[in-house]
C-alpha cells in the first residue's frame, strides 16, 4: 500500500473500542508476583498486561460468586425479580451457620428482600445468601448451577465449571484466572448499575456487622471491587478491579499462602500495571483522518474515518516511537459509497506486532458523468492519472 499525505496521529481524544491482540508484544515489562496464577487486563481494550499461567484450572473458592451475582443480576435485568422482592430462607440455607463457613446469618423461615441477599453474598461472602438466592430464583442450587454453567459457555469461558453455587471445594469446581478475569469484565460491561455492592466496605444483617474481605478497598488506590475467595485447597485468591484517571483494570491472583501475600501482591501488581503500561486514544470515530484519492469522481478526494474509535494498549516506554500512518493500494474508483473500506489505518511500534484498523469513506462521492469520464480517460492516456 502506498501512504498518504504523511501522518502522523499523536491526537488524544475519545475513549476507543479497537485495540491490538493481547499477544502483540514481543517484550513486554515483566513483575514477579507470589502467586500461582494471576492475570491483569486493561477493561477498555481487553489486552493483558501480565499472565501467569492464567490458563491453569483452579479451585475459585468464593470468586465463583461472581458468576453467582452475574446469573442474580441477569435476573433483575430480564425483570424476573426486583431487588425489593423477597425470597425464603429454607433449611439448607439455615444449615449453612452450622458449619464452618462465611455467612450473613440468615434466619430459618425469614422472608429476605433480595437487595440484602446481594448485600449479604458479595459483602459478606455468605454462603446461606448464596443458597437464599440459587433457590428463589431457580427453584433448587441445582438448577441455578446449571444456568451458571449455560452462562459460563454463552461468555466463552473455556476453562471453567461449575458444581455449587458458593465456591466451596468440590473435584467439578474449576476456573481460571483468565476466565474470572473475563467474568469481571463482562459483569462491569453488563450490570454497571450493580457495580456500587463491589464498593461496599461493611453490611449488617440480623444485628451482625461484617466488613468487606478485599483488604484494596480499605487504601484510596482507585479499587471498587470485586471479590476475595479462600479454602485449604485454593489457597488465599484475589479479583481487583480498579479505576484510576478514568482508566480500568482488572486483576486476578490465586494460589497465595496468606491474607498479607494477598493484600500486598494484588497491590503490587495492580501499581505495576498502571506504572508501566498506557492507554493511549488515537481517533474518535467519524473524526476526518486524512484526503483518499478517487479515481473519475466528482471530486478528486474523499474524507475518510474509522467505524470505531481507536485506542491502544502499550507499554509506556513504547509510546514515543509509535507511528501511525494513513496507507492506500490504489485510488478509489468511484462512485464512492459513505462507509466503504478504501484503505487502513496502520500502527507499528517497537516490539509490537502491527495493527491495521480499516479506514472508510466519511461520504460519498458520485461518479462523473460520461463526457467527462471520456476526456478524463484521454488525459489519463496523454499525461497519467492526475485527477
Amino acid at each position: 500500500m502506498k501512504p498518504s499525505l504523511p501522518i502522523l496521529i499523536a491526537v488524544s481524544l475519545a475513549v476507543a473500542a479497537f485495540a491490538p491482540a493481547p499477544h502483540a508484544w514481543a517484550d513486554p515489562p515483566t513483575i514477579d508476583v507470589a502467586a500461582n496464577t494471576a492475570i491483569a487486563l486493561d477493561y477498555d481494550t481487553g489486552v493483558v498486561l501480565y499472565d501467569k499461567d492464567a490458563d491453569k484450572r483452579i479451585p475459585p473458592a468464593s470468586m465463583s460468586k461472581i458468576m453467582t451475582a452475574y446469573v442474580v443480576y441477569s435476573y433483575l435485568k430480564d425483570g424476573r425479580v426486583k431487588l425489593d422482592d423477597t425470597l425464603p430462607v429454607s433449611e439448607k440455607a439455615w444449615a449453612k451457620h452450622k458449619t464452618n463457613e462465611s455467612n450473613m446469618f440468615v434466619p430459618l423461615g425469614a422472608q429476605v428482600k433480595v437487595e440484602d441477599l446481594i448485600r449479604g453474598m458479595i459483602i459478606q461472602s455468605g454462603n446461606d445468601a448464596c443458597v437464599v438466592l440459587a433457590e428463589g430464583l431457580a427453584g433448587s442450587t441445582d438448577a441455578f448451577v446449571d444456568q451458571m454453567n449455560q452462562m459460563a459457555q454463552k461468555l466463552g469461558l473455556k476453562g471453567s465449571h461449575f458444581a455449587d453455587v458458593d465456591g466451596l471445594p468440590d473435584p467439578e469446581e474449576y476456573m481460571t484466572a483468565r476466565d474470572i478475569s473475563t467474568l469481571a469484565r463482562a459483569l462491569i460491561r453488563d450490570f454497571p448499575e450493580y457495580q456500587h455492592y463491589d464498593a461496599e466496605k461493611e453490611f449488617t444483617y440480623n444485628g451482625i456487622k461484617q466488613g468487606n474481605r478485599n483488604p484494596l478497598l480499605y487504601k484510596d488506590i482507585g479499587v471498587d471491587g470485586m471479590k476475595t475467595g479462600h479454602t485449604e485447597e485454593a489457597g488465599y485468591g484475589i479479583t481487583v478491579t480498579a479505576l484510576r484517571n478514568g482508566r480500568r483494570i482488572i486483576e486476578v491472583l490465586s494460589g497465595m499462602k496468606s491474607m498479607n501475600a494477598r493484600s500486598q501482591e494484588s497491590e503490587k501488581l495492580l501499581d505495576w500495571a498502571y506504572r508501566e503500561w498506557g492507554n493511549y486514544k488515537l481517533v474518535k470515530a467519524g473524526d476526518t483522518l486524512d484526503e483518499a484519492p478517487v479515481w473519475l469522481g466528482v471530486a478528486a478526494t474523499v474524507p475518510v474515518t474509522t467505524a470505531k474509535d481507536v485506542l491502544v494498549t502499550m507499554p509506556k516506554r513504547s509510546r514515543p516511537k509509535m507511528k501511525v500512518m494513513a496507507l492506500y493500494d490504489q485510488a478509489a474508483a468511484a462512485p464512492v459509497m459513505q462507509g466503504q473500506v478504501i484503505g487502513k489505518l496502520q500502527i507499528t511500534a517497537p516490539d509490537m506486532t502491527e495493527v491495521d484498523v480499516p479506514l472508510i469513506a466519511a461520504q460519498p462521492v458520485a461518479k462523473v458523468g460520461a463526457l467527462a469520464r471520456a476526456g478524463l480517460a484521454a488525459g489519463y492516456l496523454l499525461f497519467g492519472h492526475k485527477h
